[in-house]
């Protein structure tokens, strides 16, 4: 694997560090000289991990030393464009789009977190539901939802309170 040119400059500090602490020297004056900053914890791991392998100052380069960039600025300036052009595309179908127009998979959450960036999301909770039968929005607003059933629970309810009457 091929490492930056500042991991293996780290390691390699590292690796002075605890021959010159095995040495005799003082940590904190080793330290000092190499710009570096260890506690006397992180040296103990570190002195298992370079006296265990035969690698030497290669066994103590960095496992991770970045993240692989999905995201560039011709798929973000593409993302905001289409988000300000649509506003009630959700993140779901952008991350679908993405993936065929930049062959990029994008998680639901990170579209969302860039969208968060530049307050391109869409109000928080549950889009309202688009009422399915168009034609009848003379019978929706007869009576509302909430009066409709009202006789289950109290019987003729729903036909007093229509008609303007009271059960007293």
């Amino acid at each position: 694997m091929k490492h930056p040119e500042a991991v293996i400059v780290k390691a390699k500090k590292m690796a002075e560090l605890v021959e010159r602490t095995e040495a005799g020297e003082a940590l904190s004056d080793v330290c000092a000289e190499l710009g570096i900053a260890v506690s006397k914890a992180q040296l103990s791991r570190l002195r298992a991990k370079y006296g265990s392998a035969l690698d030497g100052w290669e066994a103590l380069l960095d496992g991770r030393f970045g993240h692989e960039q999905k995201v560039n600025s011709a798929l973000e300036t593409w993302l905001y464009e289409r988000k300000e052009a649509d506003a009630n595309v959700r993140a779901p179908a952008l991350a679908q789009e993405i993936l065929e127009k930049f062959q990029v998979k994008l998680s639901v959450g990170h579209i969302n977190y860039l969208l968060r960036k530049r307050a391109l999301t869409a109000p928080p909770g549950r889009p309202f539901k688009v009422n399915e039968v168009e034609g009848n929005e003379e019978e929706s607003e007869a009576q509302p939802a909430s009066v409709e059933n009202a006789g289950i629970f109290f019987p003729g309810g729903s036909e007093a309170r229509v008609a303007g009457e009271r059960n007293d």
